[in-house]
């Protein structure tokens, strides 16, 4: 992205040159062909976009090179740049589909490919991603990132000797690189030949002593040989090329601990979750650490954290028993020691730290039987080797006898880092798996703080230029809060709407009159009113549609669980589809009541023909977000990830941005699923 953020150069003018250079080209522009002047704007929209994208606005910028997709959609840039910006929103499925039309367009530039490619790396479609990267490689074979990024697919493929073939290429390319060796040193790693390892990670250091991957791999084939002096001087050096990895610190901590540094060790563990908070072995081996020095109140922080992540895990629940029991709070003590006997009920260090605890409080008969059971068991053993406690123990080992030892990763796993310039911020903006509202009438306006869609209906434009209402009404399905003012407002027009009813009864009256009642959430005044308007004329599609909003309204105000009022929310959602129905036989084209017919369908989990009506509401209005969004989420709550992440990604692509946090939370469950 250096490129992209390189500012060009601008000459420096006189005030004066600069208005007499203006004038000349708004006259040129004046005289050019009209054709000419699309081009002159869309190329202006595109550098706008591109701004945008710079200055990190990706959903203004989507919306700029939408624009340019509209008027020149024979172009492969604006759809390149429009799946850049949704992939630092980490739309990662939809910019995928963009650099297809890129593709498509212009199958020649690089760079589409490697976009592409990362797309596929993050939704773990590895094949299709080295498919990209071989592209790239046979339009330009010095293209080190593709070679690098080939060869991290094959290795989450475990097509190892591929990997090997892969690397040695490399190797023959940039024989001064370490990095290469290091990678051909992880495929020796793998196959389980460690000597062939140790030769590659002497011959990258050699290329270059202060590689940090190789100091890590070296390290940590040291600590797992009990060399812990010589892993700790290693990991010393790596944490200087490497100060940012949380796993250095967590191996270094073991190697200091083996060798009776507790203080280093400590140490270690706060840096690694300075930088990783939710690193649950360091937590775990936190905890330990403070309750062999005697800091009890924070060591039991760390196993609350631990057992929050793992509730089930009874080594952590013992620990922080013996914490409790060291801090007065026996009760607590006994619930954790309790729960782990249940688990293992031949567990006697148990049963002896309970007894003495029951003892505290003053439970004798309580503590005999726990003496009881531990003389009873003792009785019963047959005389036996004893086996000397392992200071450590690997993660996934759950012996409870084995409580004390510090925790290990059950395999080191290599930090990889694929290579790419295009870096996006991570969307958290968190929001819940739940549609947009229904669409309603109204007299107010939402502004939105994006611009984006705009919602829009002929039948309100004629009303509103007929003036048969007091005031011009909106169609919107974010409506702003009624302060006092407002409220008053909304009073007197009631006021005027009765005098004026009084005189000459019409449907648009009632009609006037009902949105005021719905305004201040008078909603049975306003049935009534709807009611009137109705009968006064069966085929006013406006007042079938307002009735339906306001029964929506009204069932949404009861939200409540008992059944009896369950099934009154069920009439309530029933009268209002009724409405719907009647409104759509009316006007066929009102996309904003198939909407809210397929919201209707949404609350009563109803996610197929909820789907159903959102296809017609979109089939009116292709570019139609909310419907894009709701039909999305109804198709993940349906189990239907893919082509709900699809449905998001045009809706995050026509400005509901709200859809990247939907996409990037439930792409990793997508991508966890076979691709055909």
């Amino acid at each position: 992205m250096n490129e992209e953020k390189t500012l060009s150069c601008q000459a420096l003018v006189s005030p004066t040159l600069f208005r007499h250079l203006g004038k000349l080209l708004l006259i040129l522009f004046f005289f050019l062909p009209q054709q000419t002047k699309a081009q002159i704007n869309t190329d202006r929209v595109m550098l706008m976009g591109r701004s945008a994208l710079y200055y990190e606005d990706y959903v203004l910028a989507i919306q700029r090179f939408n624009m340019v997709i509209s008027a020149r959609p024979y172009l492969a840039e604006p759809y390149f740049y429009r799946g850049l910006g949704k992939f630092y929103l980490e739309d990662f499925t939809g910019a995928e589909q963009d650099c297809d039309q890129s593709i498509e367009r212009n199958p020649y530039i690089t760079n589409f490919y490697q976009l592409r490619a990362i797309c596929r790396v993050n939704q773990k479609k590895y094949q299709a991603a080295i498919a990209d990267y071989r592209r790239v490689i046979d339009m330009e074979p010095k293209s080190k990132p593709s070679w690098h990024n080939l060869v991290l697919c094959l290795f989450e493929l475990k097509q190892w000797e591929e990997a090997d073939s892969a690397v040695d290429e490399m190797i023959r390319m940039w024989p001064k690189e370490s990095e290469h060796y290091t990678l051909k040193a992880e495929v020796a790693m793998e196959r389980g030949d460690t000597a062939a390892c140790l030769t590659l990670i002497d011959t990258a250091l050699a290329v270059n002593p202060y590689d940090g991957q190789a100091l890590v791999m070296r390290s940590s084939i040291n600590l797992q040989h009990g060399l812990y002096a010589q892993a700790e001087q290693e990991m010393d050096k790596a944490l200087v090329q490497l100060p940012r990895m949380a796993g250095i610190y967590i191996n270094r901590a073991l190697a200091r601990f083996h060798q009776n540094n507790l203080r280093g060790a400590m140490a270690d563990y706060d840096h690694a979750l300075e930088l990783e908070p939710n690193n649950y072995i360091g937590h775990f081996n936190r905890g330990l650490l403070r309750a062999e020095v005697g800091d009890d109140n924070h060591a039991i922080e760390d196993f609350d954290f631990v057992l929050k992540v793992e509730p089930d895990n009874m080594i952590a629940l013992f620990n922080r028993a013996l914490l409790l029991d060291n801090t007065g709070d026996y009760r607590g003590a006994i619930r954790d020691i309790s729960a782990v006997i249940a688990e293992y009920p031949d567990f006697l260090i148990g049963y002896q730290q309970r007894a003495a605890i029951r003892r505290k409080i003053g439970d004798t008969y309580g503590a005999e039987r726990d003496e009881f059971k531990v003389m009873q068991s003792r009785m019963q053993a047959r005389a036996g080797k004893k086996t000397q406690p392992h200071k450590t123990r690997k993660k996934s080992e759950r012996d409870i006898n084995s409580y004390l030892a510090l925790v290990e990763a059950d395999t080191e796993e290599p930090q990889r880092e694929y290579a790419s310039v295009y870096r996006g911020r991570v969307q958290d903006h968190r929001v819940e798996l739940s549609p947009q509202p229904i669409f309603a009438i109204s007299y107010h306006r939402t502004e939105n703080s994006v611009s984006r869609y705009v919602p829009y209906y002929k039948l309100l434009e004629k009303i509103n230029a007929g003036g048969h209402l007091s005031r011009a009404i909106y169609i919107n399905n974010v409506e702003p809060p009624i302060g006092q003012a407002e409220m008053e407002q909304h009073t007197a027009s009631i006021n005027d709407y009765t005098e004026r009813i009084n005189t000459s009864e019409t449907a648009e009256l009632y009609i006037g009159r009902a949105l005021d009642y719905y305004q201040v959430h008078d909603f049975e005044s306003a049935l009534t009113d709807l009611n009137r308007a109705l009968a006064l004329d069966k085929k006013n599609v406006l007042g079938y549609f307002i009735r339906a909003q306001v029964r929506c309204r009204q069932m949404e105000a009861l939200n409540i669980e008992e059944e009896a009022q369950q099934s009154t929310i069920k009439i309530g959602y029933s009268a209002a589809l009724d409405d719907l129905t009647r409104a759509v036989q009316l006007a066929p084209d009102m996309a904003y009541a198939w909407y809210d017919i397929g919201n209707i369908h949404f609350v009563l989990h109803d996610y197929t023909r909820a789907r159903e009506a959102y296809r017609h509401a979109l089939n009116i209005d292709p570019h139609f977000p909310d419907a894009y969004y709701n039909r999305g989420v109804a198709s993940i709550l349906d189990g239907q990830l893919q082509l709900g992440l699809s449905d998001l990604s045009q809706a995050g692509e026509y400005g509901l941005y709200q859809a990247y946090n939907l996409i990037k939370r439930y792409s990793k469950q997508a991508s966890a699923i076979p691709q055909k």
